[in-house]
């Protein structure tokens, strides 16, 4: 009877351990969808721009918009390919908060890959969709199809529905 109980024990504890350390998980974003053929406008308190070595640092209530998708920071650097001028990718840093129609998340940096449409969010990254929310160390968004992957110690917290 005892090793009964230690053997159901001990699946349990596997399995509840299996469970306890996932380390990641595939979420769908489809309010974080975007289209990177729209402009992107940057606005800031201040900027400096450094010729030298194609970049641009915009500091103060920083914020980037396309379309509706809205990245704000304390401060973002834009760098540009110095071939057509154009930005290549945003890095976010300080409060950073990642916006759209229906869902936000939050970290402590973020870079936005334009020609990708990717968004790679680290450090305390905090995604909430309607009364749901996600936590994880790191989170890798595709703008174009809306997905992403969470990694680093995931919590999910759902509110369940009332019935009707």
């Amino acid at each position: 009877m005892l090793i009964k109980v230690w053997s159901q024990a001990a699946a349990v504890a596997i399995f509840l351990s299996g469970s306890a350390f996932a380390q990641s998980t595939s979420v769908t974003f489809d309010g974080l969808k975007a289209d990177a053929s729209l402009p992107i406008e940057l606005t800031s308190d201040t900027l400096a721009i450094n010729q030298a070595d194609g970049s641009a640092v915009f500091t103060g209530n920083a914020i980037v918009k396309q379309g509706v998708l809205k990245l704000s920071a304390t401060t973002l650097r834009a760098e540009y390919s110095e071939a057509n001028k154009t930005i290549e990718t945003i890095t976010a840093t300080g409060n950073v908060l990642l916006v759209n129609e229906t869902d936000a998340v939050q970290a402590d940096t973020a870079v936005y890959t334009v020609g990708s449409s990717q968004v790679v969010l680290t450090g305390n990254v905090l995604m909430t969709q309607g009364a749901a929310a996600i936590a994880a160390q790191k989170m890798v968004i595709d703008l174009k199809s809306g997905t992403g992957q969470m990694e680093g110690r995931v919590t999910t917290t759902f509110v369940p529905g009332k019935k009707k």
